[in-house]
């Protein structure tokens, strides 16, 4: 009768609803999932919280999410294949009713776990061995794309002598942009040199470390590309304790394109990967999955986009 169901007399409601409200009566969310099945809750596992990279993301996600009235559960996986791995499981055991899983590296690990999990779950990568009856969803922005246009951007302003600051290349993600960037030099003619690529984490710290380590060889670089914002301004932070100008001595550009980039002194020229967007197309592939039942699988690509600053364009003012 509370919630307007079945039949009940008007003196009997009258009684019944009374009583509620002197009582404080609230139904509870835990009482309705086990009638419905469902927690109208879904798992965003996100690898590093404190990386601007994911916000715009999140809100592509509870955007879509809010639309149909359910609630997002942020799960911080610190970069942790084991952490991946044990939220699968707590998916597993109903704390939501679908997953959208960001990580760094989909390895074999993971993806099996995610095939043996019976429900939805969207990727924001793509990954290696995909079957067609897998029943699992994902969309991505291609990263060798993406870090073969910085790259060729570098290379359209004249540098040859262009330093990689990485991700791990253990990694998926840090494989696919050390990719990507390789390709572009060889595109060109541009000899792949070793000595001018160095592997760092995705952090503020790691970017500058990493800066410092290129700026000290005797082999100067003309131009940098990072494996994202935060590191880029990092890198910024070595280049400007060591009276290194941007962009008249060295370019920089990086992957993201953040608020962050026009924070910076010299305003940080970087690749768009489409955060917002693949926050909302995920959230829609898994609620297509939840609520319509689809069974067959869909892939999207996004494109990412060259966005031009100062830190790798004299020209700019």
């Amino acid at each position: 009768m509370l919630n307007n169901k079945g039949y009940c007399s008007p003196k009997s409601r009258e009684i019944v609803l009374k009583a509620a409200k002197d009582l404080h009566y609230t139904p509870t969310h835990a009482a309705r999932s086990l009638k419905s099945k469902k927690t109208n809750k879904v798992l965003m596992c996100v690898p590093d919280i404190c990386n601007p990279f994911y916000f715009k993301m999140i809100k592509g996600v509870n955007d879509i999410l809010e639309e149909h009235d359910y609630f997002m559960l942020l799960c911080y996986t610190r970069h942790s294949t084991r952490q991946e791995l044990k939220l699968i499981q707590v998916l597993n055991e109903r704390y939501g009713d679908g997953m959208i899983l960001i990580s760094f590296d989909f390895n074999e690990k993971i993806i099996s776990s995610v095939r043996d999990c019976p429900l939805p779950i969207v990727l924001t990568n793509k990954y290696d061995n995909e079957k067609m009856l897998d029943n699992f969803d994902y969309v991505y922005v291609d990263d060798r794309k993406g870090m073969y246009l910085a790259t060729a951007h570098l290379i359209d302003q004249g540098h040859k002598d262009i330093a990689l600051i990485s991700g791990s290349r253990s990694e998926q993600v840090g494989r696919e942009r050390t990719d990507g960037y390789s390709c572009a030099l060889r595109d060109a003619d541009i000899p792949v040199d070793e000595s001018y690529m160095v592997e760092s984490d995705y952090t503020r710290e790691g970017g500058y470390n990493s800066m410092k380590k290129l700026l000290s060889r005797k082999k100067r670089m003309s131009a940098v590309v990072c494996s994202n914002d935060l590191a880029a301004i990092g890198c910024m932070e070595a280049c400007y304790e060591s009276h290194v100008n941007i962009p008249d001595d060295i370019a920089i550009v990086s992957m993201d394109n953040t608020d962050y980039c026009t924070c910076t002194r010299s305003a940080l020229s970087s690749i768009d990967m489409q955060q917002e967007e693949l926050g909302r197309t995920a959230a829609s592939l898994l609620m297509e999955r939840i609520n319509e039942g689809r069974k067959r699988k869909k892939t999207i690509r996004l494109e990412p986009e060259l966005v031009v600053r100062n830190s790798s364009h004299k020209a700019l003012s």
